[in-house]
């Protein structure tokens, strides 16, 4: 029957709009899409590729070959391969794994990505993503990234690459808009590989609409409202308070503590940490209290026997000095 008191905070900035707590009350509702502005990706690359086109008999066949392409698709930001250079484009390329982004309005693009080695001196790598699937003839069916990936005799970046930036990402008419690529300047690798295949891990940073799922409540006290999307936000603060005179509180029904004259007013920002969904347990130790119990009971009986003997000393007075 009682309410909880909160600080609520922005939807969307997740700031605190007040500074006083008071019942906050939430709707049931939706969770507007969010657009994706960044994929994350890290991996390894195989040190040797096997490509469709790859023989360890023959030199640099793992690598992409310029020549067999009517358009140069290692052009840096505008490198493309056409539609009718698309087979020998996957001969000599291996996939890079594809992840779903979301557009404003919660629309879904897939992604699909490859890579292509392009030289051994040093090792070199180009990413392409497909941009049109229904392209023919002479259009552009995948684009190049726009990176130059290096590695040194370690597998690892030299120089670092921390992130890469898609401008207006397009799939299939589609338009993302700019598009960061986070690789976190390590966590891109070129080991040898027993499979020559990519090993990658993407995620991104959208959403589609989401339906209201449920409350939670965290340990640092935010209440968070979780959607079906698997997104949730922040709607309140929950401030811990302390006393001056905490064990002048009045105790109320219900496990809960009400204010006096002697305790004084509530003071805000109390340290500590709240466990949401959970009810405190009995804090009494059965072991020890039956401990106890037993040897209150053992000195009751005790005492009861010397006031019996004591009695009975006094009967035997009293018989001597008849």
């Amino acid at each position: 029957g009682y309410y909880l008191a909160s600080i609520k905070l922005d939807e969307t900035t997740g700031n605190p709009v007040s500074s006083v707590p008071s019942p906050v009350s939430f709707e049931e509702g939706f969770m507007q899409a969010e657009a994706t502005t960044k994929i994350e990706y890290d991996g390894n690359l195989p040190a040797y590729p096997r490509t469709n086109s790859a023989d360890k008999n023959i030199p640099n066949s793992e690598l992409l070959d310029v020549a067999d392409y009517g358009e140069n698709p290692l052009v840096a930001g505008t490198g493309n391969v056409r539609a009718q250079d698309e087979e020998t484009f996957l001969g000599q390329s291996i996939s890079g794994g594809a992840i779903t982004t979301y557009t404003p309005n919660g629309e879904t693009v897939s992604v699909q990505m490859r890579w292509a080695k392009t030289s051994n001196s040093p090792d070199t790598w180009n990413m392409f993503y497909m941009t049109d699937a229904t392209a023919t003839g002479t259009d552009a069916k995948w684009k190049n990234v726009g990176q130059d990936y290096v590695f040194n005799t370690e597998g690892k970046l030299n120089p670092a690459v921390p992130s890469v930036t898609i401008n207006s990402l397009t799939v299939d008419g589609t338009n993302l808009g700019n598009i960061e690529m986070v690789h976190g300047g390590s966590s891109l690798t070129a080991y040898a590989s027993s499979n020559g295949v990519a090993k990658v891990n993407i995620s991104q940073d959208g959403a589609a609409a989401g339906e209201f799922v449920e409350i939670s409540i965290g340990d640092n006290g935010s209440i968070r409202a979780h959607f079906s999307n698997g997104k949730s936000r922040s709607m309140a603060q929950i401030q811990l308070a302390s006393f001056d005179g905490d064990n002048y509180l009045a105790r109320e029904d219900g496990g809960a503590f009400r204010a006096t004259e002697n305790s004084g007013e509530a003071i805000l920002g109390a340290t500590g940490k709240i466990q949401g969904s959970a009810l405190e347990a009995s804090n009494v130790d059965i072991a020890d209290e039956f401990s106890k119990m037993i040897v209150t009971q053992q000195a009751y009986s005790a005492n009861t026997r010397v006031l019996s003997t004591s009695q009975d000393m006094l009967k035997e007075i009293m018989q001597v000095i008849r």
